[in-house]
């Protein structure tokens, strides 16, 4: 009986942790979008959204509703499921990578102990790395199934794109997991621990700052984010991949576009910036009680994620688009051999510790 009500509270703890993180991602996403347009009139020297609420804060919920009672259509010669099926698979698979992301340490309450992860798995990085080769699916068969040569070849286009540059971006982070042995996120974070440890900067952008370039650049073309944005090329491919989508179907895959965004930032501030630690934790954890240290964790591995999402919208509105040749010739012809060689350097590197 004991065991039974340990189970149901495990099993509550973690349907509200994923409530909240969902929840937070929905909301997240959905101001990335007015965040995105403030960032592009304040680079252009214009106002931005200003007429739906102080500031224009209320704009994304009626973009949300206008989007919501739009017209749905599905065009007759469309693959009618596959055609919804599409977007359905683009935000579900958005949503899943947030599953093993450490959100911030363990939470003592007494004798219980609340983790702010929803999976501990030691192949966390396999897991998103899978998760995210899904999420192409959805693409691929949203521009098939509309039957539309454009939405066919713009789905084609994010295949491929996305094949050439998971590979660099795999190969970069080999060269993390030598360094770090684990495959866990949790354990990464943890090897971060603080911001400086004897001696050293512990966050592993200070380690490996050619393999954080590398999987940078690729995180760009796996969001189909400019200067990587071809799938969506307006002067050549229309609207792109989703052309024939209206109302939420539309929707979805504009917010797993966000929702990829945010969880990106997270995983790239987890790898390489120290998740939710910062300077001076320890004293920080000595002086204050264990929920309000797991706040200030939470809030530090924000603050860190809110920046890479900036991060990326200023380089949007700064770099112009690549060539489609251009963008494969930087993937195979400079990616792939930058991180075959920094696996190479940071292989040789720690042999020679180990030896000496």
């Amino acid at each position: 009986m004991l065991l039974l009500e340990v189970e149901m509270a495990l099993i509550i703890e973690k349907v509200i942790l994923i409530s909240v993180i969902l929840m937070g991602s929905l909301g997240i996403a959905m101001y990335a979008t007015w965040a995105e347009r403030k960032v592009a009139a304040v680079m252009q020297d214009r106002i931005g959204p200003n007429r739906a609420g102080p500031c224009g804060l209320l704009q994304p919920l009626a973009d949300g509703l206008k989007l919501f009672f739009k017209e749905e259509i599905i065009p007759d010669r469309s693959t009618r499921f596959i055609f919804i099926l599409g977007p359905c698979l683009a935000m579900f698979t958005a949503t899943m990578t947030s599953a093993v992301v450490p959100w911030g340490p363990d939470i003592t309450i007494g004798d219980h102990v609340i983790s702010l992860q929803v999976a501990d798995i030691n192949i966390g990085i396999l897991f998103v790395f899978a998760v995210v080769s899904l999420g192409v699916y959805g693409i691929m068969l949203g521009g098939w199934a509309s039957n539309n040569k454009f939405s066919l070849l713009s789905s084609i286009r994010a295949a491929s794109q996305a094949i050439s540059y998971e590979l660099a971006m795999g190969i970069s982070l080999i060269a993390l997991l030598m360094m770090t042995g684990s495959l866990s996120l949790r354990e990464i974070v943890q090897q971060q621990h603080g911001f400086w440890q004897d001696g050293y900067f512990s966050w592993n952008f200070f380690k490996q700052p050619l393999g954080f370039i590398i999987f940078l650049t690729c995180s760009f073309a796996e969001l189909n984010r400019a200067p990587f944005d071809l799938p969506e090329c307006e002067s050549e491919l229309n609207m792109g991949y989703h052309q024939e989508y209206s109302s939420m179907k539309l929707g979805f895959y504009l917010f797993a576009e966000y929702i990829n965004l945010f969880v990106s930032s997270a995983i790239i501030s987890t790898l390489f910036f120290g998740g939710y630690n910062f300077p001076f934790m320890d004293q920080v954890q000595a002086a204050v009680p264990s929920v309000v240290f797991g706040i200030v964790c939470v809030s530090a591995l924000m603050v860190k994620v809110v920046s890479m999402i900036l991060f990326f919208m200023f380089v949007r509105w700064t770099l112009p688009r690549f060539r489609y040749d251009q963008l494969m010739k930087l993937g195979w012809r400079s990616l792939i051999p930058l991180a075959l060689v920094n696996m190479l350097i940071t292989g040789g590197v720690i042999l020679w510790v180990i030896k000496k």
